[in-house]
């Protein structure tokens, strides 16, 4: 069947089953927005247009009807940069600050893309949508389970679209497995495994130092908790400290982590979690594990009787050897049958009988993982003015899938079981785990989001 079929195919199917009362929305991306014009005209800025967000500049600034009206980053030079992109593709020069409080006030502003480091994603985000603008930021959603509690509560409030840059939810090839997975293909899907195995580099042992001249590094370490520079912090290496990131859990590993708990069909957080791991193989800096196992099981009731779902992450960020056609990917354990999918890849279907040695899987498909997509819907959503059209990655979606990376890490920090519950999104009989549910933030800075401290 033809992507394109496949496509319009699952979302009609989906749509009808909600307007049925199915709980269609543990399995579907939700359908396009009806936007009044393909090209009307979104006024953008991009706050934090450096690694990733230098991706997302570049393929925002090409599509149809985008205006990047300003770029933001502390960083002079990769500041300098954007606007030359900018400028080079689109032949305006968007305004430059380092301080994104001058984007918000831009009435003309309809969107920001922010592509900060973890600890800025919910202030950013917050800020913003309380500013009336819609949001893509990028993944994990927040640096912890209560600011991601916030930045949904301040997407509702505002009614503002806020898509998280977990840009699988939008690649045809997944949707289709989870379209196969939602109709039986496996059975009932019991159990989801994500992993993440890949070679990492070694980020070394540094001492504190004074900051560039080209870097605000104030303005950088922003609402965290200020500590002294030093070089093995940025770029990108932040995200293996404690202040500013979720190790690569909340990198790589929240991509395969999303599409595990959107295969298993489960829509709320769990309610044990249960880890293990630490730093096997580097001797630096590093404050999160290269080596990290998790279980998380979900439980409810259904007839009487406690049903339960299971979902493994595993990571090895010092191993570059593949596992089941995949450095990152997942496999999906159902009562009739297996689906392994690599989000990068494509996906292979395994009925009772079948196994890898065999090579014969009764159906598979090969595909390459596009961003574009997810970026369209995003836009396409902006447009629309409806609040009924949720974004293939809501932030709601994006919450519980960051949180179980930050559940992952908690029981892993504190080396013992996690019971937590779900509605209260709080750790139960545990007030050391309970504190790391949030996290403490540096007194009286502006971007302190509303409700974080307790």
């Amino acid at each position: 069947m033809p992507a394109d079929s496949t496509r319009r195919d699952f979302l009609k199917h989906t749509g009808s089953l909600a307007v049925a009362g199915a709980a269609a929305t543990a399995w579907a991306r939700p359908a396009r927005a009806a936007a009044p014009g393909a090209n009307e005209k979104v006024v953008m800025g991009i706050i934090g247009p450096g690694g990733q967000g230098t991706n997302l500049l570049r393929s925002f600034v090409t599509l149809p009807g985008v205006e990047i009206a300003w770029v933001c980053d502390v960083d002079e030079r990769r500041m300098g940069e954007a606007h030359d992109h900018v400028n080079k593709v689109k032949g305006n020069a968007p305004k430059k600050t380092k301080d994104l409080r001058k984007i918000l006030d831009d009435k003309s502003v309809d969107a920001v893309i922010v592509a900060t480091p973890d600890h800025w994603h919910a202030p950013a985000t917050i800020l913003a949508c309380d500013a009336g603008k819609h949001v893509y930021v990028e993944k994990p959603a927040s640096h912890n389970i209560r600011e991601g509690r916030l930045m949904v509560e301040a997407a509702r409030r505002n009614k503002r679209i806020v898509q998280v840059g977990t840009q699988s939810r939008s690649a045809d090839h997944v949707i289709e497995a989870m379209r196969m997975i939602r109709e039986g293909a496996i059975g009932e899907v019991l159990a989801s495994k994500a992993w993440n195995s890949q070679k990492r580099g070694d980020i070394g042992r540094r001492r504190p130092e004074p900051p560039p001249a080209y870097l605000d590094y104030d303005t950088w370490v922003g609402p965290a908790p200020f500590i002294p520079y030093q070089s093995n912090l940025l770029p990108s290496k932040w995200r293996w400290w404690h202040n500013f990131g979720a190790g690569d859990i909340g990198n790589d590993g929240v991509h395969d982590i999303d599409l595990a708990r959107w295969g298993l069909g489960v829509e709320t957080h769990p309610s044990t979690v249960a880890a293990i791991g630490g730093k096997y193989f580097f001797e630096d800096d590093q404050q999160f594990p290269d080596t990290q196992y998790v279980i998380y099981q979900y439980e409810h009731s259904e007839g009487g009787k406690t049903k339960r779902k299971q979902l493994v992450y595993e990571q090895r960020i010092w191993s570059p050897y593949v596992q089941e056609g995949a450095e990152n990917g997942n496999a999906f354990y159902g009562t009739k049958g297996a689906i392994v999918l690599s989000k990068k890849t494509g996906w292979k279907l395994y009925e009772a009988g079948d196994n890898e040695q065999s090579a014969r899987p009764k159906k598979t498909r090969e595909a390459q993982l596009d961003s574009v997509p997810h970026h369209r819907n995003f836009l396409e959503c902006v447009r629309s003015g409806s609040q009924s059209t949720k974004p293939a990655a809501d932030i709601e979606i994006g919450h519980l899938s960051s949180s179980l990376a930050h559940l992952g890490n908690i029981a892993t920090r504190i080396g013992r079981m996690v019971r937590f519950d779900p509605k209260a999104e709080r750790v139960l009989g545990d007030e050391e785990a309970n504190k790391l549910v949030g996290r403490a933030y540096r007194e009286g800075y502006w971007a302190v989001p509303k409700g974080a401290v307790a």
